[in-house]
């Protein structure tokens, strides 16, 4: 049990760390540790408790408490979400003081715009990583790309969703799915 412990402190304390654009820019290196690397879960069931944090209040990076329960029980939610909390919130309290201060600093600004990428990046990773587990086909890699596109362009996320919802039902009740 305290080999498990501990193997949940060492995936999720560094994901805590480059959790840059929140949570879902750690989904990819998540669901490989968890599945791939550790066994603790099979891709499948990775992609229901995604689904299970994503539909649950609060942040959906509590799927580190979903990945910990499975792997060892109570103890292991409760030492898989410290561990990915802990180690972020003592960085922001670390350089939230020199951040506020350096608030027009242009080293500030070229680490903000040097950053941006990296979380679009890692996003995008986790994206695809779930959309591999969950055995996305040819139409919903091009309702990802229209999606984006259309967000892109400006459109409401709301109104993305509700034609994405459309879609899927007029493409279920004519059969096609």
């Amino acid at each position: 049990m305290f080999e498990r412990l501990l193997a949940l402190i060492l995936v999720f304390a560094p994901l805590s760390l480059v959790s840059l654009g929140g949570g879902p820019s750690i989904f990819a290196e998540m669901q490989r540790q968890a599945v791939e690397v550790h066994g603790w879960l099979s891709a499948w069931e990775f992609n229901e408790l995604f689904a299970i944090s994503r539909a649950a209040p609060g942040p959906g990076s509590l799927i580190s408490a979903l990945v910990g329960w499975q792997a060892a029980g109570f103890l292991g939610a409760l030492v898989a979400a410290l561990a990915l909390y802990l180690p972020a919130a003592g960085l922001l309290l670390a350089v939230g003081g020199w951040w506020r201060r350096r608030g027009d600093s242009p080293v500030r600004r070229r680490i903000e715009r040097g950053l941006v990428p990296v979380a679009v990046g890692l996003i995008l990773a986790g994206v695809l990583t779930l959309m591999r587990a969950d055995g996305a086909g040819v139409l919903e890699y091009l309702l990802l790309l229209a999606c984006t596109a259309a967000l892109l362009g400006g459109a409401s996320p709301y109104l993305v969703m509700l034609g994405v919802a459309l879609l899927y039902a007029g493409l279920l009740r004519g059969g096609w799915l």
